[in-house]
């Protein structure tokens, strides 16, 4: 890969309510035989909230086969990466938590695509660009859709059309059946387990069990890892983590170490704090911690109930509380969370109407955004085509079949804008 880095300024607030910019941070990869050829453009949308673009070793997976025909442009996102990064000591410089809620409100959707624009018409000569959405990529691509189609040839989702009708608490509704069915795979697969999860949450219960950080490590706590369960091969990954769980009576301390790793939030701060804020969406009112409210609804999913249930793609209030990097966000998220208005996501007009031509493969059993959602916008969105298969869990981007797949759908339609 021919490597060339890119980093611009832009505003922190769009709107110019807010004063102060950030930097935004993109890498460019081309196959180096190509490198001073005019190949088109694909950017590529990473998961999240809170995803910095990859950082490749090598030219395999789909990068390899976006490298065939295209100049390929890793994007960290605002607040990741190398774009004006944001950990819990960012905040500190504010004066109070309602100055971090309206800071962390900039870190949205529409902010994103608007710093995407910049580097497109800045760093690219404003050529139009291709899209790939990895999850929440997807919900991305919508709202670049919305805002500023001009600038699409073609967008790939993969497992990320998000309802274009906003409603955390729907959402939610549909996630935990999903994931409680994940959960029996995981018992099915390995039935032993039911009782190694009961004994380790029984011993959380029971004892003030520390974390290398200093960190208690809660029943609720290691619940949160069951958002593997969603990916491929998560159900091994837990398998072999609890499998070394003890020596003796005493947790390892290779156990502790990997736990605190996988729940420490220490890479990805943002995608905690801004995880149900994704669906802010103009006045459709406050989130209100949707994910807790539809689990008090399940008493199986309680930290009490054996066999123990492993939760999801779900964050929660008390995670302020109890992980040390999360805690200096915990009263701005308190503030997002109880936000009327938000800036507007999507534009349902301009998206009935869209003739940039979308390829998304839509996961069936998909853990994290439900088919049926992803379904209703694919037909709600302009020339796109939907993909559904259930041969692939949520990243399935990287198995090395989406991808071309994708391509192949768009390609047999005429191909990207020129």
């Amino acid at each position: 890969m021919w490597v060339r880095d890119h980093e611009i300024s832009v505003p922190l607030d769009w709107s110019g309510t807010l004063p102060g910019s950030i930097t935004i941070f993109a890498r460019e990869l081309v196959d180096p035989l190509r490198r001073n050829e005019d190949l088109p453009l694909l950017t590529y949308l990473q998961g999240g909230p809170g995803g910095k673009g990859p950082r490749p070793v090598a030219a395999d997976g789909w990068i390899g086969d976006a490298l065939k025909r295209f100049r390929v442009i890793l994007l960290d996102q605002r607040g990741t990466g190398r774009s004006s990064r944001i950990q819990g000591s960012t905040l500190d410089s504010l004066p109070d938590d309602e100055a971090r809620a309206d800071f962390l409100a900039c870190f949205r959707a529409d902010s994103i695509v608007k710093d995407a624009e910049a580097v497109r018409t800045r760093e690219f000569d404003g050529k139009k660009w291709s899209t790939l959405g990895q999850s929440y990529g997807g919900f991305l691509t919508l709202t670049y859709l919305s805002q500023a189609p001009e600038a699409l040839a073609s967008c790939y989702v993969t497992g990320g059309l998000a309802s274009i009708w906003p409603d955390a608490s729907e959402v939610y509704r549909r996630t935990y059946p999903r994931t409680r069915a994940k959960n029996a795979l995981f018992y099915e697969r390995y039935p032993h387990h039911v009782a190694t999860l009961s004994t380790i949450a029984d011993k959380l219960a029971a004892e003030d069990v520390r974390l290398p950080d200093g960190d208690r490590l809660t029943v609720r706590r290691f619940q949160s890892l069951g958002i593997d369960y969603g990916m491929k091969p998560g159900f091994e990954r837990l398998h072999n983590l609890v499998d070394e769980a003890f020596v003796g009576d005493e947790f390892t301390d290779s156990f502790l170490q990997q736990v605190q790793q996988l729940s420490s939030y220490a890479d990805n701060p943002l995608f905690a704090a801004m995880q149900e804020s994704i669906y802010g969406h103009g006045d459709n009112g406050p989130t209100a911690w949707a994910a807790q409210a539809e689990r008090e609804k399940h008493a199986d999913f309680s930290e009490g109930a054996r066999p123990l249930m492993m939760t999801g793609e779900m964050i929660y209030p008390l995670m302020f509380q109890e992980i040390r990097n999360l805690k200096p966000f915990a009263g701005a998220v308190e503030l997002l969370a109880q936000r009327q208005n938000w800036s507007a996501l999507y534009d349902l007009e301009v998206l009935a109407s869209n003739e940039v031509p979308v390829a998304a493969a839509v996961y069936y059993d998909d853990m994290y955004v439900d088919s049926g959602l992803q379904l209703d916008t694919a037909a709600a969105v302009g020339n796109t085509q939907a993909w559904v298969t259930n041969e692939f869990e949520h990243d399935g981007v990287g198995s090395g079949k989406v991808f071309p797949r994708l391509l192949e759908l768009v390609d047999g339609v005429g191909g990207p804008l020129a």
